[in-house]
């Protein structure tokens, strides 16, 4: 059996968040065709009892490594004297590098699999392997709507950030063998954007899985009796996220409670920031860490995904229409997902579509809409499907 290296920021598991999914779907099926050497990070203290589920996926080497923030923030500040992005630096470690430098040398390994742009950096100077970047999204240019959002002096660091972001990620797919994205669309972005690296630029649909994420799936409600509940899910330490949930919040609830009192917006997710925390009140719930959001998903009447600032594809919004919700969301949410609007989701532009939108189903409901939904997810968004095309990149 070949041998591959696959390198990411992020430890691939448990599957219980955007990045966490893709990379353990994609560390899965390749660990179909390849012996598997895993170097990955820890970012949080709980995922450490989680290294064992991952030695019964990898048959190979593996190598988890503690990121401390506050450590690794430090380190970034290296990137104002370096030039680089201040993410290359961040991810930064000698000892994963002399990890990886010993294996190359020692094992026959051929192929790397880079789950996002700042691990490339291990790789950089081993140009004898067929280096595959999944990028995922363009991390740069989260980094430019951020700068939209924030004022001096992070807007100027959040626009440095993006620019020197973008020339790395720029020059890691001129020299890869291949890049991949998260969709059709942002693949087709970002051969726009560096239009000499077009011919090495692909894409893989991020999919769902429809067993775990079914309607069948038999769980108590865990909502007070008599609420009608909004829900929106996520991890709530990441910005995207706590603006969107702020937004809706003070943007569109507000309106919609007074049309219907009994309303309840639930804020379901984990490590909520002090600014979520802030919201709660007899109708805005901030639950925190969950041991599973699909009883949240599979009790509230509509998933909202009111997302101001995205890229790549929503997991949140594609489990919600495998579970046959009717999910309404912003554009910046629906970016990338297949899906045709008023019949298998629904589209808000801004927050009085919102507003008007919730209302028209709490008043009166289309249970066509969910049905579409998980028909949508089965046809398009299987992991057994969306996987295919990468198997070409490794032939």
């Amino acid at each position: 059996m070949d041998e591959l290296l696959f390198l990411s920021h992020r430890i691939p598991y448990p599957p219980n968040k955007g990045d966490k999914i893709r990379s353990f779907h994609l560390l899965k099926h390749l660990a179909r065709n390849f012996k598997i050497h895993l170097g990955a990070f820890i970012d949080d203290p709980e995922d450490w009892q989680h290294a064992q589920s991952l030695k019964e996926i990898v048959s190979g080497e593996v190598l988890l490594l503690p990121l401390h923030p506050f450590k690794a923030k430090l380190r970034s500040i290296y990137g104002f004297v370096s030039g680089e992005p201040l993410t290359v630096p961040y991810y930064g470690d000698s000892n994963l590098q002399y990890w990886v430098d010993q294996l190359i040398g020692n094992r026959p390994v051929h192929h790397v699999l880079v789950f996002s742009s700042a691990m490339s950096q291990y790789v950089t100077k081993h140009q004898e392997l067929r280096r595959i970047i999944d990028f995922v999204d363009i991390d740069s240019d989260k980094w430019r709507q951020y700068s939209e959002r924030k004022s001096w002096p992070m807007n100027w660091i959040y626009r440095r950030e993006a620019r020197s972001l973008f020339a790395f990620e720029r020059h890691i797919a001129k020299t890869f063998n291949a890049s991949t994205f998260v969709s059709r669309a942002e693949a087709e972005l970002f051969k726009k954007l560096a239009p000499e690296c077009a011919n090495k630029v692909t894409y893989f649909n991020n999919g769902v899985d429809l067993d775990y994420f079914s309607p069948a799936h038999n769980s108590g409600n865990p909502y007070p009796i008599g609420n009608r509940t909004l829900v929106f899910t996520g991890a709530m330490d990441y910005w995207a996220n706590v603006d969107a949930a702020i937004w809706f919040a003070s943007e569109v609830f507000p309106h919609l409670r007074v049309k219907f009192p009994d309303v309840c917006f639930y804020i379901v997710g984990s490590r909520p920031t002090a600014e979520v925390l802030a919201l709660a009140n007899e109708s805005i719930i901030v639950t925190g860490s969950v041991p599973d959001v699909r009883p949240y998903v599979a009790h509230a009447e509509i998933s909202v995904a009111p997302l101001r600032i995205a890229r790549g594809i929503q997991n949140k919004v594609l489990e919600a229409m495998a579970m046959a919700k009717t999910v309404i969301v912003s554009p910046q949410a629906l970016e990338g997902i297949d899906a045709e609007i008023n019949r298998e989701v629904i589209l808000a532009n801004n927050a009085a579509e919102f507003v008007s939108c919730i209302a028209a189903q709490l008043i009166q409901p289309d249970a066509k809409l969910g049905q579409a939904a998980r028909k949508r997810m089965i046809q398009n968004y299987s992991w057994e499907n969306s996987l295919k095309p990468l198997e070409r990149l490794f032939a």
